[in-house]
């Protein structure tokens, strides 16, 4: 396995970032954004902690029209902030429910000079602001801004993947990739799914990932019906097929993607039906390139899926955006249309029904490049693997 690339980022990656989105704001006529997620919070300042985990308090990152970004946050994580480049540090003690930190906020955002009177925040799409309802109508009440939808423009910034954040991602999806290669190993007839999940994590966390906030399975006789819901407690038997589909992080970046196994045997008909998914892969893979659309690739590889049978695909697209998200923007959609560019990673996860209550789902990971794409994944294996 390859060296695991350093964490965090350097001073240049911030400040190439804010820049960025700088000049996306003038653009769009912003004064400021205000940032209060844990992704997007990370990507212009460095924070990364576990305490996002707790809903409690709020976090807040101003990115102002020039300058550095200025964090607006409990005291709890100064210390943690001071570590970062932001040198502009607000604090209140927090928690205080009646006005956690939205009076500081909104002194914060006033103090900024005004030449469009607009502030931008994450409204859109695949968004959510992270702080009560109450306290929004509150910042919404107390600044001289007009409050408007800055999402688009954010996601777009965030689907260009810098080579250090491809590095972060191969590298999960390389040690990913081994632990499923081993599967074989620790994975029986007559295992459970909850036991091979979990000897799985704990393969993936010797491995060096740091940890699998995602791993979901599902099995049964042929195929399977549902890729949400496990694991579960069923025994696998003879000729059970087993899905694993993980999200796995080293350094805050996410892998995304999944596994069939054949247990004791394998039906031709789930052969047949795992080949097909596979040359999907293929064909999407071939059409992913700058300039192509999400829908084209959808296309390309639904086509293969139609002509193997498939009689419908009940997840809603086949493939979407990667990295500090488990998903990202876009999505590989029939409608979708999103162009695809250079330093985009995105999953490719055809799935097909293909009898009553039976489906199978494909996934790997890939990088847009100049001149195509390039596999952050190792290849499944062609033919459904059979495990004894």
């Amino acid at each position: 396995m390859n060296q695991a690339p350093d964490r965090g980022f350097n001073l240049d990656e911030f400040e190439s970032r804010t820049v960025d989105v700088q000049g996306r704001m003038l653009q769009a006529e912003l004064d400021a954004i205000l940032l209060t997620t844990e992704p997007h919070f990370r990507y212009f300042s460095g924070f990364l902690s576990q305490f996002w985990m707790s809903p409690t308090r709020p976090w807040f990152l101003i990115v102002p029209a020039e300058g550095k970004p200025i964090a607006v946050v409990p005291s709890i994580g100064v210390a943690g902030m001071q570590a970062t480049w932001i040198d502009t540090i607000h604090s209140w003690y927090s928690p205080q429910p009646d006005d956690d930190g939205v009076s500081l906020l909104c002194a914060t955002l006033n103090q900024l000079p005004r030449r469009f009177g607009k502030l931008g925040l994450p409204l859109g799409n695949e968004s959510h602001l992270r702080m009560p309802a109450r306290d929004f109508q509150r910042l919404r009440d107390g600044i001289k801004f007009e409050c408007t939808d800055c999402m688009s423009m954010l996601t777009r910034q965030l689907s260009i993947k810098s080579a250090a954040e491809v590095d972060k991602i191969r590298h999960v999806c390389e040690l990913t990739s081994q632990s499923f290669i081993a599967l074989p190993g620790f994975a029986h007839c007559g295992d459970r799914e909850r036991e091979i999940v979990r000897a799985m994590r704990i393969d993936l966390l010797q491995r060096g990932a740091d940890h699998t906030p995602y791993i979901v399975s599902a099995s049964g006789a042929d195929g399977y019906d549902d890729i949400i819901m496990g694991p579960g407690d069923r025994e696998l038997e003879r000729g059970d097929i087993l899905i694993i589909d993980t999200g796995t992080v080293y350094d805050g970046y996410f892998c995304d993607f999944d596994r069939n196994y054949a247990f004791g045997e394998a039906s031709d008909r789930a052969r047949q039906v795992y080949r097909t998914v596979y040359e999907s892969t293929e064909a999407g893979f071939a059409a992913a390139r700058p300039g192509a659309t999400t829908t084209e690739v959808w296309q390309a590889m639904w086509s293969v899926l139609e002509r193997g049978g498939a009689q419908g695909n009940s997840v809603g697209r086949m493939g979407h955006g990667l990295g500090a998200q488990l998903t990202e923007w876009p999505s590989l959609s029939a409608a979708d249309d999103t162009v695809l560019e250079a330093g985009m990673v995105i999953t490719l996860e055809p799935g097909m029904s293909y009898a009553q209550n039976k489906m199978m789902v494909h996934e790997e990971n890939i990088l847009i490049t100049e001149t195509g794409a390039d596999w952050l994944t190792q290849r499944a294996p062609p033919e459904l693997p059979v495990v004894e």
